[in-house]
Parts: C-alpha cells; structure tokens; sequence
C-alpha cells in the first residue's frame, strides 16, 4: 500500500504567515489614520450627525470598527504578495480626495477618501487577497459618508409622499377620521407634518445599513437568499418607516400633540430600528424555509485529506 498526499494544502491548516503588518506597524497606521479623521470625525459631531434623522452615524462608525477588528486576525496571517501598482494609484486617489475635500469643506470627499486610503492600505500589504478579506468593513464606510444635499432633497420628496399616502389609506381602512394634503396628515384635530426623519432618503439609507450588516453576521452560504434578502432590505424599510408615521398619527389622535411630539417621538426613531431588525429577521426565517444553505464544506475538506490507495 502506498500513502498519497493531495497537492493541495487542508483547510483546517491555515496557510503560513509573514505575521505583517506588525503589532507596532498596525499602531502606527493606527495613529495615522486617528490623526488624519479626527478633525473630520469632529466635524461631522458638531454639524451632521446633530441633525435629526442622522444620529445614527456614530452606530455605522462603531459597526464599521468592530468589522475590522473582527477580521484582523485573518488579515495579518495571509502570507500573500502585495500589489504595489494598484495601492499606489488608489492611495494617491485618496490623499487626493481627503486633501481637497478638507481644504474646501466637502465633508462627502473628506470621509469617501477613507474607502480609498483603506483600500491602498490593504493593497500595499497583502495584495487582492488580503482585499477580499476586508471588502465589507471597507463597503460598510459608505453608510458613514453624508450625502450630498442636492440628492437628499430629490429622492426625499418622493419617498415621503409614498409613505404619507400608505399610512393614510391604511388609516382610512381602519376607519380613523383622517385626511391627507401632500405630506400632512390630519386627523382629528391634529395636524401632522410627516418629517424628512421620518420617511427620508437618511433614514431609508440607515435601515439598509443595519440590513446589510445582518447579512454580514448571519453568514448565509446560499447565495441566491443572501440576494433576495438583500432586495427586500428596502421593502422593510419602507414598511418600518410606514409604521412608524402610523404609530405616531395614533399616538397623537389619542393622547394629544404634546405626547407624539414629545419623548414619544424620539423613542419611536428607536423603535423604527428595532421594528426594521425584527422585520428582517422574520423576512429571512422565512425565506429560510424555501431556500436552504449550502452545507458546510465538509466534503470538500474530507475531499482534501490523504488518500490511502494500493
């Protein structure tokens, strides 16, 4: 009998490391990149994230930190060349950007230069396969850039429009005495204006964020659910958005506007996360019984091991 070996390496050892960047080289790109976005970090504190309806940048900040810390260790271990020419080209286009964008107070360039200055970075040390290690920490930053104004107030009006009219025709349906001019509703003796926090582009924009940093989490290996429950990430936003309109008309029908405009409404930004989170883990249960994950590799790791042949 004779012991043949697969060429290829077993999954469950992991490759040999060049154990780069260093602890002190990752403290030192650290305290770079801390240096270099405080200022803008600052910025966006005291002017951005103040605004009602963006608060919830210092969560996407936070998320987007512990994604990257989370996939640290797998990105130090990869003993893969760089790529010098393409970290290079994309490190130049990101000093570029946050240059002019700080210079000329353009908070969009000043913090989208980080998915270039990051990128470079990754590209320098460990090439495309450290990249596709860090892609979604990286992606996740788009949820942090403030978007221009100019496309909030185009894609805004329409979106609370849409949502003034659901939750006034599911209203009518049940009966309320309500009635709807463009996006104020009223009810009773109470008017409400439906707010850009309430059904705007951010908030839109900050539903999705919390739906695809699910799917990062959950891990699904079937692609066609994470595809589909990627397209309904926006349904589920409107649906919490909807509900949170509805829930508020109530709670002012009922207790008065001192009551909706108060507490109530800053708590129900709260709940419209909570409502978004749980509609999209239901959506995925649910879609978990039609579409089932691909097993785990196993026979690809058993595929891999020695072979004993005679």
């Amino acid at each position: 009998m004779s012991l043949s070996q697969s060429a290829t390496p077993s999954l469950t050892s992991p490759p040999a490391s060049n154990e780069s960047p260093s602890k002190a080289e990752l403290l030192a790109i650290a305290a770079g990149l801390f240096a270099m976005y405080l200022p803008t970090y600052m910025t966006l504190d005291a002017s951005i994230w103040k605004i009602v309806g963006q608060g919830h940048g210092p969560v996407m900040l936070a998320l987007t930190l512990w994604l990257i810390w989370q996939r640290l260790p797998a990105f130090v271990g990869l003993a893969t060349p760089p790529a010098p020419l393409s970290g290079g080209v994309l490190l130049a286009l990101g000093l570029l950007l946050y240059v002019v964008g700080r210079s000329q107070d353009i908070l969009f360039m000043d913090v989208a230069s980080q998915m270039f200055v990051l990128t470079a970075l990754v590209l320098l040390y460990k090439g495309w396969p450290g990249w596709r290690i860090m892609w979604f920490p990286i992606f996740f930053i788009l949820f942090i850039i403030p978007i221009p104004g100019s496309i909030v107030d185009q894609v805004t009006a329409p979106l609370k429009s849409a949502v003034s009219y659901v939750a006034e025709a599911i209203l009518y349906k049940l009966n309320y005495p309500i009635g709807r001019s463009g996006v104020t509703l009223t009810i009773g003796p109470y008017q409400l204006l439906v707010a850009d926090a309430c059904a705007g582009l951010n908030s839109i924009f900050a539903l999705e964020a919390i739906g695809v940093f699910y799917l990062s989490v959950v891990g699904h290996t079937s692609r066609l659910r994470n595809i589909v429950l990627a397209m309904l990430i926006l349904p589920i936003s409107f649906v919490s958005n909807v509900t949170r309109v509805i829930a508020l008309v109530l709670i002012t029908y009922y207790f008065g506007d001192e009551v909706g405009q108060g507490f109530v409404h800053s708590f129900a930004g709260i709940l419209l996360f909570m409502l978004a989170t749980a509609l999209t883990i239901g959506t995925d249960t649910v879609l978990g019984l039609f579409i089932r994950d691909k097993a785990e590799p196993q026979d690809r790791q058993d595929a891999l091991q020695p072979k004993v042949t005679s």
